[in-house]
């Protein structure tokens, strides 16, 4: 089971770090567009080679269009898309001052009632999203440059956090045998101690 849960944690990650990558491109190619349209309309390049800024600028030399909608778009489902992995690798920062004394039981015990409060708000959110999309689907809603239907993003979104939310209940389940049983299922040395 830990296997199937780490391997579609993995893939996610992996497709969220393509749409990032992706979006980061795009980022610096619609930069980069902007800035050469600024540069092709100065007074200047008009003066010396109006024929080749125009036909350049005819060629539809600019920003993205629409950037913004993708970026919000792509980083909210990047981030849904990062958080199965970081869950079951317990990759969530944490503040060991307070616990590191505490001895193994006691801070499995805790580990439990964190695992199990991560997945309680994971599932509020995948819920909380699914009917934000179900609304977003009724009202027709769509984006203002690019007029796609803002329910894309809330189900590519939903994708990554209903992930997130069946990952943090299966590790909500391993974390609480641990608990009960005081053995150790999954290593749990992965996350950033500050």
């Amino acid at each position: 089971m830990y296997r199937f849960f780490f391997g579609l944690s993995r893939l996610m990650a992996v497709v969220g770090g393509f749409v990032l990558s992706a979006l980061i491109v795009m980022v610096c190619v619609s930069i980069a567009g902007r800035a050469l349209n600024g540069f092709l309309h100065a007074d200047m390049v008009q003066a010396v080679v109006p024929g080749l800024a125009n036909w350049l600028l005819a060629l539809g030399i600019g920003p993205v269009n629409g950037d913004f909608e993708l970026v919000e778009a792509g980083i909210a489902f990047a981030i849904f898309a990062f958080l199965p992995y970081c869950q079951i690798t317990s990759g969530h920062a944490t503040v060991a001052i307070f616990t590191d004394w505490l001895p193994e039981r006691p801070q499995q015990f805790l580990r439990m009632v964190i695992e199990i409060l991560f997945a309680v708000v994971l599932v509020v959110i995948a819920v909380q999203l699914k009917e934000g999309m179900d609304s977003r689907i009724r009202s027709g809603q769509t984006t203002f440059l690019l007029q796609f239907p803002i329910w894309w993003a809330y189900a590519l979104s939903l994708a990554g956090a209903a992930v997130a939310a069946c990952v943090a209940i299966y590790m909500a389940i391993i974390r609480s045998v641990e608990a009960f049983t005081g053995s150790v299922l999954i290593a749990d040395d992965l996350g950033a101690e500050h």
